[in-house]
């Protein structure tokens, strides 16, 4: 019997260490970011929503494709944003079947908190490096929001 056939995992070749050790630390940054949002009585998820929406009104379904979640899914966290009012449902102007998504003025308001504790909560944490470091850490955060944003525009996200 061949030894490789009684491994039922694939293990793929080891990453270079510095994606390895950047993967680690966005698991970590994961948790520093749910908690100011939590604080402003906001959950990642709806967070990502308001953003999204921020960009431009969105129906139920590209909702569901930029959050990997399920349609029902969305609409309950939709109908939980439209309660709280810093989401309101529009009709498509053009298709009057589809609903669209946007921010509320409430919402909008929502959101400059949600961001402005974030980058508190990232400046504090860049306190413990050199202001050298920081900045290249924001930038670095920074250019790899600018790659999602391109994969997502490019057609091939996940």
């Amino acid at each position: 019997m061949d030894d490789s056939s009684e491994d039922s995992v694939s293990i793929r070749a080891t990453p270079d260490p510095l994606a390895l050790s950047a993967a680690r630390a966005a698991s970590r940054l994961a948790r520093q970011v749910a908690t100011p949002l939590s604080e402003n009585d906001l959950g990642l998820s709806q967070y990502r929503v308001l953003v999204f929406l921020s960009e431009k009104g969105l129906a139920p379904s590209d909702l569901a494709g930029r959050l990997d979640m399920t349609r029902p899914s969305v609409s309950a966290l939709m109908d939980g944003l439209v309660c709280r009012k810093l989401v309101e449902r529009q009709r498509d102007p053009d298709d009057g079947r589809r609903v669209t998504h946007h921010l509320t003025e409430a919402g909008r308001t929502a959101l400059t908190v949600a961001d402005i504790a974030l980058a508190e909560r990232l400046a504090e944490i860049g306190t413990f490096l050199s202001p050298e470091k920081a900045e290249i850490v924001a930038r670095g955060l920074d250019l790899f929001g600018e790659a999602l944003l391109a994969e997502r525009h490019s057609g091939r996200v996940v």
